[in-house]
């Protein structure tokens, strides 16, 4: 007797749709960020939140993609209400508010990696 593979649920296949949109997009941020894309980032960080909040089985990602929507959204209102603003968010940013996106970008990846390997 061969063994069948299950079919997948609509559920299961939204549920793993959404863990590649917030891996994806949580490895574009950083990329975006150090190539001076800083502004575009604002598409991968708002589609890991979004994705976190909806669906139950990202739970644990929850806190890492709001501390990565938290830190670029600080450095884009920084940027956005500064006095002498420059025309691109990458030319104004701190160092350290680069550096702080990139790391929290990278601890929402590892986040997820540790999940699904604990899940496992």
């Amino acid at each position: 007797m061969s063994a069948l593979p299950l079919p997948q649920t609509q559920e299961s296949r939204r549920s793993r749709r959404a863990a590649r949109t917030v891996i994806i997009s949580a490895w574009a941020v950083p990329v975006l960020v150090v190539g001076q894309f800083a502004m575009l980032a604002i598409v991968p960080v708002t589609l890991a939140l979004v994705a976190t909040l909806r669906h139950a089985r990202l739970r644990a990602l929850r806190r890492w993609t709001a501390a990565l929507a938290t830190a670029y959204g600080l450095a884009l209102i920084l940027w956005a209400i500064g006095p002498d603003r420059a025309p691109s968010l990458s030319k104004d940013m701190h160092p350290i508010s680069a550096a702080l996106i990139i790391a929290t970008a990278l601890a929402t990846v590892v986040a997820f990696h540790a999940d699904r390997r604990g899940s496992l």
